[in-house]
């Protein structure tokens, strides 16, 4: 539309034309815009406007569009030009299906749109790929680099260097499949192993990674990732132990327990913390405690120190408390890590005879009042009490947590309400970690710690596991006996439409070690409707997850929302100003 405006004393009439112009490439699209009736006449009375408009037909293709209008009256002319966008009336889809499988099974996957994409005649398919990860646990052990190398010298921090060097070491030498996969990573620095989740799968977000928020904890894991061949070196090990051991002693205070940075009195959840860090890595086999004389004398002292720090808190109680206020719940998340912490060790050290009588006042207090107690809490207590000679209530104590699960093929077995908190015992993933110990050796409930594995690998699937206690306790847990999925060699087919994918027998699709991480691409008309089918067939144990992306342009009008169980709706408003505002 334009207007004319007639400045003169007397009635005007005249021609207008309008002009196109490919912005771009300044070429003339008056044609492609069906602009027929270019010319349009008009008669303007003397200090009047008169308004003119063309219909055009908008074509795909112009990006932007050079408007030039020229009015002539006798012998005045006057004109305008302008440049604006055009808006197509499509838009950018990004579509996906996950694909979950569980153990030796074969699946089949149906994305019933891209089944249906050829009903719609103005559908532009622009890209299908594959991205499929066939042995997610070896996550963990990339995840070994984040404990390893964080810069900040507290006790935990410091304990995790110990911690991370000591399995790296371990692992690296448990299995020769295994050590041929930190090989195979060292000896190609250029590795898709050494990229982070989120760098592979960079354009299939809608913004580049490095315009994300998360783009500095993907980069840092990508450059973890690069160091990792470096980390599995013996001699550099061998290093860091020492240089981490030497550093945690003198954070080790006179009366045995941990400070958390030099100058700090001591503190009993981070001694009970590193104690209980020391028997991870001997129920893992890593370390004997008891026969390495430097680590059983640092533990020794502060098992002695927290013995007396709970006799402590009990000749308080007794003070302060008559024998019938005693019998009520006195039991804080303190005691209940020490009950935890001190049943690794109760063959190995005995409890003195002076401070046995706070010990079993506590453990009876666990015995009574676990149900008050959340989840973490409980998978303590069973534990505790487990090992000290308890068969029934753990038993118990793990009917009860089954009952408040959730499982499903994806997320596996996990709690609602493992939500994360202020304190320290309302952290999820070391929540879930301990569980999974608690089913391990209490139920020997393979297919339950199968199903936790899962939803702990889930929560590392692009991103660490927030902190280095919960990568510590997660590594742990996914180190635990169950099935051992590091040893596992990936074999999984993926059939798409009638495409098939098996990275054993395409070196073009190569799997990288360890993970078996691969991704396939398929442009424009290479996309097929019949890639809506996919069958997955998976022939070893472990868990393996991958997804389908489908991109793909469409009018607006036409695009229709996907069927999951979340629906999300938008509303639009127009504010419009009327007679009383």
């Amino acid at each position: 539309t334009s207007k004319v405006s007639n400045l003169g004393e007397n009635e005007t009439t005249g021609q207008a034309q309008l002009y196109l112009f490919d912005a771009l490439t300044n070429k003339p699209v008056d044609n492609l815009f069906g602009n027929k009736s270019a010319v349009l006449s008009f008669t303007v009375k003397k200090g009047q406007s008169a308004n003119l408009s063309w219909e055009l037909n908008v074509p795909e293709g112009i990006e932007a569009l050079t408007c030039k209008i020229v009015a002539q009256a006798g012998k005045f002319s006057d004109g305008e030009e302008n440049v604006i966008p055009v808006l197509t009336n499509r838009m950018l889809v990004t579509e996906s299906m996950p694909l979950p499988i569980r153990g030796k099974n074969t699946k089949k996957f149906t994305f019933t749109k891209l089944l249906n994409s050829g009903s719609s005649s103005t559908l532009k398919h622009q890209k299908v790929t594959l991205e499929f990860t066939a042995n997610p646990a070896w996550y963990a052990v990339q995840a070994l680099p984040y404990i390893i190398e964080y810069p900040y010298e507290c006790a935990e921090q410091v304990f995790s260097r110990y911690y991370g060097n000591k399995l790296a070491s371990h692992i690296a030498n448990s299995s020769p499949k295994i050590k041929a996969v930190f090989d195979s990573w060292k000896n190609t620095p250029d590795s898709k192993a050494l990229l982070s989740n989120l760098e592979k799968n960079q354009e299939l977000k809608d913004v580049l990674l490095q315009e994300t928020p998360w783009v500095l904890d993907a980069k840092d894991e990508t450059t973890r990732k690069h160091r990792i061949g470096l980390l599995f070196d013996l001699n550099n090990m061998s290093n860091n132990l020492n240089s981490a051991f030497n550093k945690l002693e003198k954070l080790q205070c006179s009366n045995g327990g941990f400070m958390w940075f030099p100058g700090m009195p001591d503190d009993r959840y981070i001694t009970q913390h590193i104690v209980t860090g020391f028997a991870h890595l001997d129920h893992l086999g890593v370390i004997n405690v008891n026969t390495d004389y430097k680590a059983w004398n640092m533990v020794q002292r502060g098992i002695r120190y927290l013995d007396n720090e709970v006799r402590k808190d009990y000749d308080w109680l007794k003070k302060h408390y008559t024998a019938k206020e005693l019998a009520e719940n006195h039991l804080s998340d303190i005691e209940i890590q020490y009950l935890y912490m001190r049943s690794y060790y109760i063959d190995k050290l005995e409890i003195q005879s002076n401070c046995k009588e706070g010990y079993e006042y506590f453990r009876g207090q666990a015995q009574k009042y676990w149900l008050e107690e959340n989840k973490y809490m409980q998978g303590m207590i069973a534990l505790a009490l487990y090992r000290t000679g308890d068969k029934t209530l753990p038993t118990k104590i793990l009917a009860s947590l089954k009952e408040f699960s959730l499982n499903n093929e994806e997320m596996g077995m996990y709690w609602k309400e493992n939500n994360g908190g202020y304190y320290w015992w309302q952290a999820p993933i070391e929540t879930q970690a301990l569980l999974i110990e608690t089913y391990d050796e209490i139920s020997g409930d393979q297919k339950a710690v199968d199903d936790m594995k899962v939803w702990l690998l889930k929560q590392k699937q692009t991103q660490d596991w927030k902190t280095t206690k919960a990568t510590t306790e997660a590594i742990y847990a996914l180190l635990l006996r169950g099935t051992d999925w590091l040893a596992t060699e990936p074999n999984v087919e993926i059939t798409v439409g009638s495409i098939k994918i098996d990275p054993k027998n395409m070196p073009e699709q190569k799997a990288e070690a360890g993970t078996g991480y691969i991704k396939t691409s398929w442009n424009g008309t290479e996309i097929k409707s019949e890639m809506g089918n996919v069958t997955v067939v998976k022939k070893d144990e472990g868990v393996s997850w991958g997804s389908l992306y489908w991109q793909y342009f469409e009018q607006l009008d036409k695009i229709t929302p996907h069927e999951t169980p979340l629906k999300l709706s938008k509303k639009l408003f127009i504010e419009r100003m009327g007679m009383v505002g």
